[in-house]
């Protein structure tokens, strides 16, 4: 089940989640609007590698906006820090950036309960576009669980995106190879 504005509200109140800055106006019927934070990062290297730290380019987004390109990823963060608990929270674009052509992430809209950060966005774009940081993005959407939580993602030793940072977060995929043991021979 969605939590509607009355419900979020509710779960604002008690804690359960935490949005700053909060700004009343951006309280919908049943989410919560996000804005693009100031900055922005690109990967460096034109082939990426799953089993490494890729390395990015961070840079601040100029007041008078930039032109993302059709064709280069590009990772963005949220002026908001949020946390969850006892809800799982789900990042949406809002209609009025998708009509724009802009993506604002390829599969990482959805977050885990006890999540506690900014969400970093892996945006695209269909043609050139400029965008502006504090323009809205994006809005969460707060669902229901239903049944205990064994573990929240906050307390979880594996979980790679733990470090609180109001910057964009690159891929830390490498760190599940790192986890791994290496495979054994079988003896034949």
């Amino acid at each position: 089940m969605i939590l509607s504005d009355v419900a979020i509200r509710d779960a604002l109140k008690d804690g359960r989640i935490v949005i700053r800055p909060f700004r009343p106006p951006c309280l919908g019927t049943n989410s919560y609007d996000v804005h693009l934070g100031p900055y922005l990062a690109v990967y460096e290297d034109a082939a990426l590698d799953a089993r490494r730290d890729n390395r990015v380019r961070e840079f601040r987004i100029p007041p008078e906006g930039y032109v993302l390109i059709p064709g280069q990823l590009y990772l963005g963060v949220t002026e908001e820090y949020t946390e969850t608990h006892g809800y799982v929270p789900f990042l949406e674009g809002k209609s009025s950036v998708g009509r724009l052509g802009i993506d604002i992430h390829s599969t990482a809209g959805k977050g885990d309960e006890g999540f506690c950060n900014y969400w970093t966005l892996e945006m695209s774009v269909k043609l050139p576009v400029r965008i502006y940081s504090g323009m809205p993005v994006g809005q969460l959407i707060y669902f229901e669980i239903s049944g205990p939580v064994r573990r929240s993602y906050s307390d979880k030793r594996s979980a790679k995106y733990r470090r609180v940072s109001a910057h964009p977060t690159p891929s830390r995929m490498y760190l599940n190879f790192a986890r791994r043991a290496p495979a054994r021979r079988r003896r034949t």
